[in-house]
């Protein structure tokens, strides 16, 4: 297991003990990190109740990213606390229905921008709130994503959303590579959490996972993504920014799937013995 010992996280968008941010925030804990969680508004006190089950319950801070104020108080809070922070994992998307689940050729520019705003533009606002924080040591700035080379039905502009977030990353990468401070995106598979629910094509998206992933899938198996997280907040990444590390069981590097999952063609067998 890495070591995280005395070095201090600060982890978004823990909703529940399925989200890839509680099972993060549960990992740097057993590692010997520090972690403190964001919520807001009403939802916060669900999130309240999630920290509640983590090794060791963390305090939780406001934070609606949609509030520009709410940046720089979060990051005052930070720093009465922390002279430091080793790193942040942005774990925050959303879009209104009407953007996602097939409504794409009638999405009005409001709902587009709100899941723009929400999903890519809270990685800059996060990263360069908490950048004097992070700048103090190698600090380090992991966004989850989802693959977005290709359209996916029913992501629609949510998927738009996740390809500004890939660029949002790389820029990120370049202005804040000179003060020490990395910026990766993790980009997992379809797993059973609650944004992944609201795609109202989550199941067949997930179905064609778990069939063609070359390493296999199971979307129930939400722990698993901690691993590549852990690497990219740890120094063991610390040469890597500006990168999107896919934890997909390989889904995103092939167009026809494992192989094992597609029929042999009609006579391949003898024209491969002759």
């Amino acid at each position: 297991m890495l070591d995280f010992e005395g070095r201090r996280y600060l982890v978004t968008g823990v909703l529940n003990e399925d989200s890839i941010a509680w099972h993060t925030a549960a990992a740097l804990q057993e590692a010997g990190a520090d972690v403190l969680l964001t919520g807001f508004g009403r939802s916060r006190r669900i999130t309240e109740a999630a920290a509640a089950s983590l090794p060791s319950p963390p305090e939780v801070l406001e934070l609606d990213v949609t509030r520009p104020e709410d940046f720089t108080a979060l990051a005052g809070e930070l720093e009465k606390r922390w002279d430091s922070l080793d790193g942040v994992l942005h774990a925050v998307a959303a879009a209104p229905q009407s953007a996602i689940s097939g409504n794409f050729l009638t999405t009005d520019a409001e709902s587009a921008a709100f899941a723009f705003h929400t999903s890519a533009y809270s990685l800059h606002a996060l990263a360069t709130s908490l950048a004097p924080l992070l700048g103090k040591g190698s600090g380090s700035v992991v966004g989850l994503d989802f693959d977005s080379s290709a359209a996916w039905p029913g992501y629609d502009w949510m998927g738009v959303s996740k390809a500004a977030l890939g660029a949002v990353c790389r820029y990120l990468a370049l202005y804040l590579g000179p003060s020490g401070i990395r910026v990766n995106l993790v980009a997992a598979g379809p797993v059973e959490t609650v944004a992944g629910r609201g795609i109202s094509t989550f199941d067949r998206i997930a179905d064609r996972w778990e069939a063609e992933a070359p390493l296999g899938w199971d979307r129930a198996d939400v722990a698993r993504l901690t691993g590549p997280v852990l690497f990219l907040l740890s120094g063991l990444s610390a040469t890597v920014t500006g990168e999107i590390v896919h934890a997909d069981g390989g889904m995103h590097a092939v167009h026809m799937g494992n192989p094992r999952a597609v029929p042999p063609a009609a006579g391949s067998t003898q024209e491969a013995q002759r």
